[in-house]
């Protein structure tokens, strides 16, 4: 399995921007799909992005459409996410999820990850 590593993570005003970074390590980082789920408290886990191997498609949950990027550097083994327009409802603690699938796949969903960072907080305040 490949180890995650996630941060930036941190505590912002409303409105405000945050970028996500994931450092993969241990196995071929262009085999996996990545992707970012967050979960909230008292609340079960959420895929919030999601990107195919090469980063040539991209998926998001509506909530977050038009404000969170996805993107990836198979070169640094790295996946980000930028966050913009940052709302209360956005906080959660924030996972990296990688699986191995196929080169145009992207997995919208949390039970299809199989290797997981250890998280890293976002708070929105108002």
């Amino acid at each position: 399995q490949v180890q995650l590593v996630e941060s930036g993570g941190g505590l912002v005003q409303a409105g405000g921007s945050l970028r996500l970074s994931c450092a993969a390590s241990g196995r071929t980082f262009s085999s996996y799909v990545m992707g970012w789920v967050r979960q909230a408290p008292g609340k079960e886990r959420e895929f919030v992005a999601g990107i195919s191997r090469s980063g040539g498609r991209t998926l998001y949950t509506d909530s977050v459409k038009g404000r969170f990027t996805i993107s990836r550097d198979n070169a640094k083994n790295t996946v980000y996410l930028q966050m913009n327009s940052l709302k209360l409802e956005d906080t959660a603690v924030y996972y990296c999820a990688a699986a191995e699938l196929g080169y145009y796949i992207v997995q919208p969903r949390v039970t299809g990850y199989d290797s997981w960072g250890q998280g890293t907080q976002v708070t929105v305040s108002s």
